[in-house]
C-alpha cells in the first residue's frame, strides 16, 4: 500500500548550502580516530549555492508496487528533501540507502528508485532514497539528507529499526556513498550513520579533487591542442565550436562515433593518460557523446558552480603526457611549458564549523567492506577515480576492505542489472559471511592495458566493444 506521511520538518521549498553494522543511534564509529571538533576557519565569502531555492513536488513522489511483489511504500518530505521508502512484506530487517547522481542546476528536486529495486524487494531488503534538499554538485547535502532519512526510517514507517544499513549510489551518488563511510564524515556529520558496507558505481570515488581537476585538465588540453589558449582563468575564451573544428573531422555524438583529426588524436593520447592509462574501451569513450558533456564544463571557474566560495581546481604541478613513459619528449615538454597554469585556493574547501566540508573528502579512510564498479570507457567520471581510491585506501591500510570491478562499457554509468546485482551480492556476502569477493587490479599498467581486461565482471558485450573470449 502507499503511505504519504512521516516527519515534515520543512516545506518543499528550501534554500540551503549546496555537478553511490546497523543504523546508529547518533554516535560515531568507535574505530574512527578523527577529532570531532572542526578547526577554526578563515572568513569565507558567501557561496552562490546559499542563494538558490529548491522545491519538491510531492505529487510526483508516489510510486507503484512491482508486479507480484507486495510492499509498503512511503513518500514525503524530510527537512526539505523528498523521499521514497519501500518495505517488502517479507522484510529481512536490512535497509539499503540509495544515493542518486547529479541532478543538474534546476530548482526541482526529484527522487530515483534504485536501479536494482526489483532485486532488493524480491530478496526482502527495504530501501530508501532521498532527492536531497538541493541540486547542483552538492555532496555534503547528499550525505546529510541520505543519513537523515536512514535515521528516520523507523519513525516514518512504523517498522523496527533496521538491523544493518547499507549504502549504494551512482556517479555523484557514488561520491555520496564513498564520503558517507569516511572517518572524517563519521566524526563531523550532523547526521551520523554507521553503514555496514558500501557499493559505489561509476562514482567520484577519487573525490572532488580528482574529478574536477580532470575536467579542468581535459578542457585546458583540448583548447591548447587546438592552439586556442587558454589565456585566462576563469576560462572565458573557451569556444567549443571553434575547438571542435580543429580536433574533429566528425564531432562525437551519442549516436555516432567521432573521427578525430591529427590534433584530435593528440588530445586523445593526453586524455588516455589523464583518465586512467591505456585500457580497453577508452577509445569508444573518448569518441562518444560524453566528450561533449565534458567539454561543456570548459570555461567555468573553480568553484564547482557555486558549491564553493573560492577556486578549488588546479593544474599547478601537473604533468600532461602523450604516453605512459614518465620521461618527457620534447613535444611533451613544450606542451607543459606553454599551457596556462592555475592554482587552487588553499582555503577553498575547509572543514566547516557546522559539519562536513562543502565538498566532502574521500580520503580512503573507511572500516567497512566496499565493492566498487566502474566503466573502462567512462569519460565523464573516468576510471582514474578508481586508481586514486585504491592508492588512498592502501596508504591508510584499508586496501583489504576495497574490491574494485572494471566493466567493459563506454557511456557513463552503463551497467547491466546483472553486473549491479552481482556487485551487490558480493558486498552482502562479504559483509555477512566474511567471503571476500574477487575484483580487478586497477593499478598494474600491463594488467589494465590487456585486451581482455574487464571481462571477468562484464555480463554483456556492448555495441562497438570487442567481445571477451569465451570458455
Amino acid at each position: 500500500m502507499d503511505r504519504n506521511h512521516g516527519p515534515r520538518l520543512a516545506a518543499g521549498l528550501v534554500c540551503m548550502a549546496a555537478l553511490l553494522a546497523g543504523c546508529s543511534d547518533g554516535g560515531s564509529d568507535d574505530r574512527v580516530s578523527v577529532g570531532d571538533d572542526a578547526p577554526a576557519q578563515p572568513d569565507q565569502p558567501a557561496r552562490v549555492q546559499d542563494t538558490r531555492m529548491f522545491a519538491v513536488d510531492e505529487d510526483e513522489l508516489a510510486f507503484e508496487a512491482l508486479d507480484g511483489l507486495p510492499t509498503e511504500r512511503y513518500t514525503g518530505v524530510l527537512d526539505g528533501a523528498g523521499y521514497r521508502i519501500e518495505v517488502p512484506e517479507n522484510w529481512n530487517g536490512l535497509l539499503v540507502m540509495y544515493a542518486h547522481g547529479y541532478r543538474g542546476e534546476g530548482p526541482k528536486l526529484t527522487v530515483d528508485s534504485p536501479p536494482i529495486r526489483q532485486y532488493l524487494v524480491s530478496q526482502g531488503y527495504a530501501w530508501a532514497a532521498s532527492s536531497y534538499s538541493t541540486n547542483y554538485y552538492d555532496v555534503r547535502t547528499g550525505v546529510e539528507d541520505t543519513n537523515n532519512l536512514a535515521l528516520n526510517f523507523a519513525d516514518i514507517t512504523g517498522q523496527m529499526a533496521p538491523t544493518k544499513t547499507y549504502i549504494m549510489g551512482v556517479s555523484m551518488g557514488g561520491h555520496v556513498t564513498a564520503a558517507a563511510i569516511e572517518a572524517e564524515t563519521a566524526a563531523n556529520a550532523n547526521h551520523k550513520v554507521s553503514y555496514a558496507a558500501a557499493m559505489p558505481a561509476c562514482g567520484v570515488v577519487g573525490g572532488g579533487d580528482t574529478e574536477f581537476n580532470y575536467l579542468l585538465n581535459f578542457t585546458f588540453a583540448a583548447q591548447h591542442v587546438a592552439d586556442m589558449g587558454p589565456t585566462m582563468f576563469p576560462n572565458t575564451d573557451f569556444d567549443q565550436q571553434a575547438i571542435d573544428a580543429v580536433l574533429w573531422e566528425t564531432v562525437p555524438s551519442f549516436t555516432e562515433q567521432g573521427v578525430p583529426t591529427e590534433q584530435g588524436l593528440e588530445l586523445e593520447d593526453i586524455v588516455r593518460q589523464l583518465s586512467g592509462g591505456d585500457r580497453p574501451v577508452f577509445e569508444q569513450g573518448f569518441r562518444g557523446g560524453y566528450y561533449n558533456v565534458v567539454m561543456g564544463t570548459g570555461g567555468r571557474d573553480g568553484t564547482i558552480n557555486g558549491i564553493l566560495a573560492r577556486d578549488f581546481t588546479s593544474n599547478t604541478g601537473f604533468t600532461y603526457q602523450f604516453d605512459a613513459d614518465d620521461d618527457l619528449s620534447d613535444a611533451e615538454q613544450m606542451f607543459n611549458d606553454s599551457i596556462l597554469r592555475v592554482m587552487a585556493d588553499a582555503d577553498a574547501n575547509p572543514l566547516q564549523p557546522d559539519g562536513l566540508r562543502w565538498l566532502p573528502n574521500v580520503n580512503g579512510q573507511f572500516s567497512v567492506p566496499v565493492v566498487s564498479l566502474h566503466g573502462l570507457g567512462d569519460l565523464y567520471v573516468p576510471f582514474s577515480n578508481e586508481q586514486v581510491y585504491r592508492r588512498r585506501a592502501e596508504a591508510n591500510g584499508n586496501g583489504d576492505l576495497l574490491v574494485q570491478r572494471a566493466i567493459r562499457s563506454a557511456p557513463h554509468c552503463d551497467f547491466t542489472g546483472t553486473e549491479l546485482v552481482s556487485g551487490f551480492q558480493a558486498m552482502i556476502d562479504w559483509e555477512q559471511n566474511g567471503t571476500k569477493p574477487a575484483g580487478d587490479d586497477v593499478l598494474d599498467a600491463d594488467t589494465v592495458a590487456d585486451e581482455n581486461y574487464g571481462c571477468q565482471f562484464t555480463s554483456e558485450t556492448r555495441d562497438g566493444v570487442a567481445a571477451c573470449p569465451t570458455d
